[in-house]
């Protein structure tokens, strides 16, 4: 058999094959699902969060390579640690971005607070260090972070040695794209994902007031979402 044909069979078995699909409340790992037959693990609620650099193309074309590895590293690891810190799974990390996946009694709200208290990390730990290391003037760290609130089909995907796990439905798509949203407000987050929170993640300040702005995502069919440039201190 060719090459060509090898892969032709493949394609058909999977267009062919019936699904297998388990209900869980948990974030599962590639190891959970079969990658020799169309098995996947639905999830019935859930928060999906992308936190993204803004503007690292031209970081990279400005900077040094070692100083972009830098601000990539400091970022993600940041980032990873206060999700983890607040329950949340990472799921994969992409360049100069990370997705997390939140699940349990208040996902929404798990996932908002982890945003803001990203943005404290960039604001109060990243930036200074920067400014300690190199001066004033030298780079602003920018970021955009996105949530949104669905199911999800998890299925695995890829080949034998070289796999990983596929995130299907609308949280997974639309955290990703409110990260191209301007990074003027590093927070977005979908109506769904609002009408969820609990007060502790919609007030803040004294006196208390709403810490998340309304708008209209005029890409997005004029959907409502809100964004803030408020952040929770760690």
């Amino acid at each position: 058999m060719t090459f060509a044909a090898d892969i032709e069979t493949e394609v058909k078995r999977i267009f062919r094959q019936s699904w297998v699909t388990t209900k869980t409340t948990t974030v599962p790992e590639a190891s959970d699902i079969a990658l020799e037959r169309n098995e996947a693990k639905e999830i019935d609620s859930a928060s999906v969060l992308y936190a993204d650099l803004s503007g690292s193309t031209n970081m990279v074309q400005a900077k040094t390579r070692e100083f972009a590895a830098e601000v990539y590293r400091a970022y993600l690891y940041s980032a990873a640690q206060i999700i983890r810190s607040e329950g949340g799974e990472v799921t994969a990390y992409d360049g100069d971005r990370v997705m997390a996946v939140f699940v349990g009694d208040s996902p929404s709200t798990t996932a908002a607070k982890c945003a803001l208290k990203i943005n404290w990390a960039v604001q109060h730990i990243i930036s200074p260090a920067i400014v300690t290391q190199y001066g004033a003037g030298t780079y602003t760290v920018k970021q955009v972070i996105g949530i949104d609130h669905s199911p999800l089909f998890v299925a695995r995907t890829g080949v034998r040695g070289d796999n990983d796990l596929v995130w299907v439905g609308r949280a997974a798509n639309y955290a990703a794209k409110l990260t191209e949203l301007s990074s003027d407000a590093p927070t977005y987050i979908t109506g769904t994902v609002f009408d969820r929170l609990d007060d502790s993640a919609k007030y803040g300040g004294e006196p208390r007031r709403l810490m998340w702005v309304e708008r209209t995502w005029t890409q997005v069919n004029n959907m409502r979402i809100y964004s803030s440039t408020w952040w929770w201190a760690l």
